[in-house]
Formats: structure tokens, C-alpha cells, sequence
């Protein structure tokens, strides 16, 4: 049986697979500088990403914290949570546990929708990320955790 072969199809063929190689080859070639930019794409986005949260729980911190714990929080009838020492022992997974769940055995209720409180998740991690902007120049209080306590100079 003789071979009948479609010299267009053929030609159609290998420009489709020549074009395939080249955009695999283009890849190839792109996905290192991916992997180089990237990381840098990813920083920039979580930064911006935290300085919102903080201006959102600034705003949320002194409707909800700031009658308590003072509104920069150094403490009135709560423990002051700018305090090197507070800061120090806290992660900002801690501070939104304390503030979702509150504090059993204390003034400090639970903050978290989940729990019975007024506030998202969202908004809660807000509160918690700009109590931990205060990290950088908290000033050191080892009576952090007395309320009313002056601030030793």
C-alpha cells in the first residue's frame, strides 16, 4: 500500500511543534527570573499588606483597647501592651489569641466573633499586627502587667 502523505499537514505539523519548542525554551529561560523576583514581589506585598493592617487596627484599637489599656498603650486598668517586656514574649499569633479568646479570670473578654465578641478575624488580626508595630520602640516596663503603673524612666 503506497503512502499518501499531505505535504501542507506536514508542514503545518512541524511549524506547530517548532513553535512549541520555543515557548518551552522561552519558559525555561523566564522561570529563574521568576524565581528571582519573586521573593522580593512577595515581601513588597506583605508589607503593604501589614502597614494597611496596622492603620485599620489603630483605627480598631482606640474604639475597643484604648479605654483600658491606654491609647498608646501604656496601661490604665490594664496591663501596658507597649512594653519591651510584653512585646518580647509575644508574637502577633499570641496577641490575636489573647485578644480573640480574652483573658479567663480578668476584665479582658473575648474579642473574637467565634467567642461572642464584636470583631472579625480580619479585624482582629488588625488590632493584633498594630499592637506589634509598637515592638521597635517599646520602652522597658518590668511592671507591664500592674494597671496605672508609671512607665520607669
Amino acid at each position: 500500500m503506497p503512502e499518501h502523505t499531505d505535504v501542507d499537514l506536514d508542514s503545518s505539523t512541524n511549524r506547530w511543534m517548532w513553535a512549541g519548542v520555543v515557548l518551552m525554551a522561552l519558559y525555561v529561560l523566564a522561570f529563574p527570573l521568576y524565581r528571582f523576583y519573586e521573593p522580593n514581589a512577595r515581601a513588597e506585598a506583605r508589607q503593604l499588606q501589614e502597614t494597611h493592617l496596622q492603620a485599620e487596627g489603630k483605627s480598631l484599637y482606640a474604639d475597643g483597647c484604648a479605654s483600658c489599656h491606654g491609647v498608646d498603650g501604656e496601661g490604665i486598668d490594664a496591663p501596658a501592651l507597649n512594653s519591651k517586656q510584653f512585646l518580647d514574649s509575644a508574637v502577633v499569633d499570641q496577641i490575636i489569641a489573647l485578644v480573640s479568646h480574652g483573658v479567663p479570670g480578668t476584665a479582658m473578654a473575648a474579642w473574637s466573633v467565634d467567642f461572642g465578641g464584636p470583631l472579625t478575624s480580619e479585624q482582629i488580626r488588625a488590632v493584633a499586627f498594630y499592637v506589634d508595630s509598637w515592638r521597635e520602640d517599646a520602652p522597658d516596663r518590668p511592671d507591664w502587667l500592674e494597671p496605672g503603673a508609671e512607665p520607669t524612666p
